[in-house]
Formats: C-alpha cells, sequence, structure tokens
C-alpha cells in the first residue's frame, strides 16, 4: 500500500455517495416527510459500509466507474442509517445526539423517526430493484444478500439479543454472535455485493469473504474498546471488554485485523488494506 492516498481515493466517492442520498425522497408525500427522511442521512460520516462495497466492486469489476452501479452503495448506507435511526429511539438506546447532532426523535418526535426509519429500509430495497445497470439475476441476489444481513438472521437478530431477549449476554460465544449478527452481517453483506454487482473470479470472492467476515468483528470489538469506559456503568450493554477486558479485546481486534489483511494479500485494492487498517487503528 506505499505510497496510497486513501482519503484522496475516498473523498470523492465519500461526497457521490453524499449527493445521490441527498437526490432520494423528493417526491415523499408530504413533502416535509421527505425533509425528515433526509436528515439522517446528512449527518456525515466515514461511510465505511458502502466503500467497502465499492472498494470490491472496483476490485472484481476492473474499473471505477462506480456511478452505474451506485444503488448498491447507497442501499448499504439507507440500512444502516435506518439502524441508526431506530437504535436511537427512546424504547431502545434512548440517545439524544449523533455525531454531535441531535438525533431524528429529537428533532421530529418519536413517531415520525419510527417512520423514517421504516422510509430508509424499504427505500433500500427499491433503489435494488430499480438499478438500470445491473442484470436482473444480480438485482435479485442483491436483494436477497441485503435482506439476510438486515432481517432476523443479521442485524435484527443481533438487536433482539442485545435487547436480552435471549436471556442476559453472560457468555462469549453469545456475545461474539451478537456481534456478528447485529454488526458484522452488513459489513459482510456490503462486501458481497459490492463483489456481485462487479463479477471478478472465485478468489476474489473467497478473499472478499473473509475481509468482510473478519472485518465486520473487529470493528465492533474496535467499538467496544472507544465505549469502555462510557458503558462500564451499564449492565444492559454486552461488552467483549466487560467478559475479557480491554488487553484481550485489543488482542483479538488486533488478530481479526491482521487476517483481513492477509486477505487483502490476494486482491488488487489498497483501498481495501486501507479500510482494514482504518477499522482497528482507530481505537488502539
Amino acid at each position: 500500500m506505499t505510497g496510497f492516498d486513501y482519503e484522496r481515493w475516498a473523498a470523492p466517492r465519500r461526497a457521490a455517495i453524499q449527493e445521490a442520498l441527498d437526490g432520494l425522497f423528493k417526491d415523499a408525500v408530504p413533502s416535509r416527510f421527505g425533509e425528515m427522511c433526509r436528515y439522517p442521512l446528512q449527518t456525515g460520516g466515514k461511510r465505511v459500509r458502502p466503500l467497502l462495497a465499492m472498494a470490491a466492486y472496483e476490485e472484481t469489476s476492473g474499473t471505477d466507474a462506480y456511478e452505474l452501479v451506485m444503488p448498491v452503495f447507497t442501499s448499504v448506507e439507507l440500512v444502516h442509517t435506518y439502524s441508526l435511526v431506530h437504535d436511537d429511539l427512546p424504547c431502545m438506546d434512548d440517545d439524544d445526539e449523533r455525531r454531535g447532532r441531535p438525533t431524528v426523535h429529537r428533532v421530529y418526535g418519536e413517531a415520525a423517526a419510527l417512520l423514517v426509519g421504516d422510509a430508509l429500509l424499504t427505500e433500500a430495497f427499491r433503489q435494488l430493484h430499480d438499478s438500470p445497470f445491473l442484470d436482473h439475476e444480480v438485482r435479485g441476489g442483491l436483494v436477497f444478500e441485503l435482506a439476510g444481513a438486515a432481517g432476523y438472521s443479521g442485524m435484527i437478530g443481533g438487536q433482539a439479543l442485545d435487547l436480552g431477549l435471549g436471556g442476559p449476554v453472560t457468555h462469549e460465544d453469545m456475545l461474539i454472535d451478537l456481534h456478528r449478527r447485529k454488526t458484522g452481517a452488513l459489513f459482510q453483506a456490503a462486501v458481497r455485493m459490492g463483489a456481485m454487482a462487479g463479477g471478478g473470479d472465485e478468489v476474489q470472492h473467497l478473499a472478499l469473504e473473509r475481509l468482510g467476515r473478519d472485518l465486520g468483528l473487529a470493528f465492533q470489538l474496535a467499538d467496544d474498546l472507544l465505549d469502555a469506559e462510557q458503558d462500564a456503568d451499564s449492565e444492559q450493554t454486552p461488552s467483549l471488554v466487560k467478559l475479557v477486558g480491554a488487553d484481550e479485546t485489543r488482542r483479538r481486534a488486533q488478530e481479526l485485523a491482521e487476517g483481513a489483511l492477509e486477505a487483502c494479500q490476494a486482491l488488487d485494492h489498497p483501498a481495501l488494506e486501507a479500510l482494514a487498517r482504518f477499522t482497528v487503528e482507530r481505537s488502539i
């Protein structure tokens, strides 16, 4: 990755993703509801998930003409943002701020925030269905992939575990399963969807599969480390730091990051390696 300027690669792609997101919900009824839906999409962020999908697409397609398949990337971000809007609700994590701005329910009310999350989620699938530059069979595969990651076997299942619907999360195996579903599933789907849209060969797909799997869990362990002090007194926040300590959590995050970097050796896109490094280095 010598000489690769990640931010120079990411900045125009992040801007293109934002432009596409800003163009959504213009025909919403009532029109004010469109503004509500765009609000959580305009809070910034690193856009790690859609950028992962974009890098996987460029790796497998051999082109950086990402504009033709932009709905693949926006759909991933729509699902991620919907999950944040719902997570912030008083009945869930009850957060008043996200990225320095009031959360949706604080600005527009709880009922509106519930509908905003619903709109973001459903729009993600409409985006994929209406992608004119993707083959019909590929579109079907993308919808199936995203639905699995977002649904009861993925993010929602992880959230159910997080809420304690399966009992207290007191065992490490249960917590890792929670993390792989709630956080890891969408990371893996992002990489897989980018590869599905781009094509590529079996070697690329296997390497990307490992990259997405290791990166998703590493990202969450890094979050556990970042949030350790804030969550120390909360009995309701499952964390590997609480179960095995910060040093062991850090070691495992580094080990997963190294696995992701090893997968990158079979690939030829330096942005994938940069994203793998960022995932853990932001916290250790």
